[in-house]
C-alpha cells in the first residue's frame, strides 16, 4: 500500500496536502490507537482514499493550523484520538472557512466549554470515554465491518489497560517503533493482526525493554500517604514501564520521568488528567502525561541523582484532587 510521504519541514507538508489526491486528510496521534483508526479509514475510504499525517499531542496545534490554511476543496478533514487545545475553535473556523468538512472523534476528557466552541464549527464531533478512538471511529465510520469491530476490539484492550487480549501488548509494543507504524496499520486493514515482521520486532524491543524497565525500577523514588507514587526515570517505554513498576511495587500513582522533565502519568484512582493539568499537560483519567518544566540545573541534577523537587509538589496535587 501507498505511504503517506516524509515531510522534512512544514513546507513540505503543506505542499503535500495541496497536491493530495485523496479526498480524506486523516491527522491523527502516532500510538497503537491511532494506527487502528487509521487502518479503519482505509477499510472505509480505500487504500488510495486517505492522506495520514501523524502527530504528537505537541505537535497537533501546529499541523491543525497548518491544514487549515491549506484549500480543503469540500475534503474530509479527520481528526482522531487527538484532544482539544487552547484556541482550536479558530483554527477549526479557519479550516472550515477554506472549504474543510471536519469530523472530530476523541476519547480524551474536554471541557464543555470546549464542546460547545468546538461543536459550532465541525460538521461532527463524537466524544466518548468509555472506548478508545478506534472504537468510536469503527462504530462512526464502518458499523457492519467485522473486521473494524475487531481491531477496534484488540486496540481498546491495549489502549484503555484492559490487558486481557495478548495481541495488543504485542502490537503496542511494536508500535514503540515508529518505522513499524504504517506496516501494523497495512496489516490491520487486512484483519491481520501478526506476521513474521511484528514477530521479529516484538522479541526484539521486548528484550531491549525488559533491561529498560529494571533500570528504572532500581532508581525510582516512592512518595506519598493517601497514594503510593512511584518517580522512576524514563529508559525507553513509558506505558510498559508504569505497568512493571506497578505490577512489582503495587503503586497507586507511577510517573515515568524524561531527561528533560517531560512526564507519563499512570493511576489506578482515575485522576491522571486533573494531576497532568497542573503540569501543562492533560489526557485520560488513568492515563497523562505532563512536564516539570526543569530549569537546565534541574536536567543536571534529575540526570545525576535522579531526584526532584517537583516530586513532592506531585504529591500534594495528587492526594488533594
Amino acid at each position: 500500500m501507498p505511504r503517506s510521504p516524509p515531510f522534512a519541514d512544514d513546507t513540505g507538508l503543506a505542499s503535500a496536502v495541496a497536491s493530495r489526491t485523496a479526498h480524506v486528510v486523516h491527522l491523527t496521534h502516532n500510538d497503537l490507537d491511532a494506527v487502528g483508526a487509521d487502518a479503519i479509514h482505509r477499510m472505509k475510504f480505500g487504500k488510495d482514499g486517505v492522506f495520514t499525517v501523524w502527530s504528537s499531542v505537541g505537535k497537533f496545534a501546529g499541523l491543525f493550523s497548518l491544514i487549515a490554511s491549506c484549500q480543503g476543496k469540500g475534503d474530509l478533514l479527520s481528526i482522531s484520538d487527538l484532544g482539544c487545545q487552547r484556541d482550536m475553535e479558530t483554527v477549526a473556523g479557519r479550516a472550515r472557512s477554506n472549504g474543510w468538512v471536519i469530523e472530530w472523534r476523541d476519547h480524551h476528557r474536554w471541557r464543555e466549554e470546549e464542546l460547545a466552541e468546538i461543536k459550532r464549527e465541525v460538521s461532527l464531533l463524537h466524544i466518548d470515554t468509555g472506548v478508545c478512538a478506534t472504537g468510536i471511529v469503527a462504530r462512526d465510520i464502518a458499523p457492519e465491518n467485522p473486521v473494524a469491530a475487531e481491531v477496534a476490539r484488540v486496540v481498546c484492550d491495549y489502549d484503555l489497560w484492559k490487558h486481557t487480549d495478548p495481541r495488543s501488548a504485542i502490537l503496542g509494543l511494536v508500535l514503540q517503533r515508529k518505522k513499524n507504524r504504517e506496516h501494523v496499520r497495512d496489516c490491520l486493514v487486512a484483519g491481520i493482526f501478526s506476521d513474521a515482521l511484528i514477530e521479529t520486532e516484538y522479541a526484539e524491543i521486548k528484550t531491549e525493554m525488559d533491561a529498560m524497565m529494571e533500570r528504572s525500577l532500581r532508581h525510582s523514588t516512592f512518595l506519598g500517604k493517601k497514594y503510593r507514587i512511584a518517580f522512576a526515570p524514563l529508559y525507553g517505554y513509558p506505558s510498559e514501564t508504569a505497568h512493571f513498576i506497578r505490577g512489582r511495587k503495587n503503586t497507586d500513582i507511577e510517573v515515568i520521568i524524561g531527561k528533560d522533565g517531560k512526564f507519563s502519568l499512570r493511576s489506578v484512582p482515575p485522576i491522571s488528567h486533573l494531576i497532568a493539568r497542573e503540569f501543562g499537560g492533560g489526557g485520560h483519567p488513568n492515563a497523562a502525561g505532563g512536564s516539570f518544566s526543569f530549569t537546565v540545573v534541574e536536567r543536571f541534577t534529575w540526570w545525576l541523582f535522579k531526584k526532584s523537587r517537583h516530586f513532592d509538589e506531585l504529591v500534594k496535587i495528587a492526594e488533594s484532587v
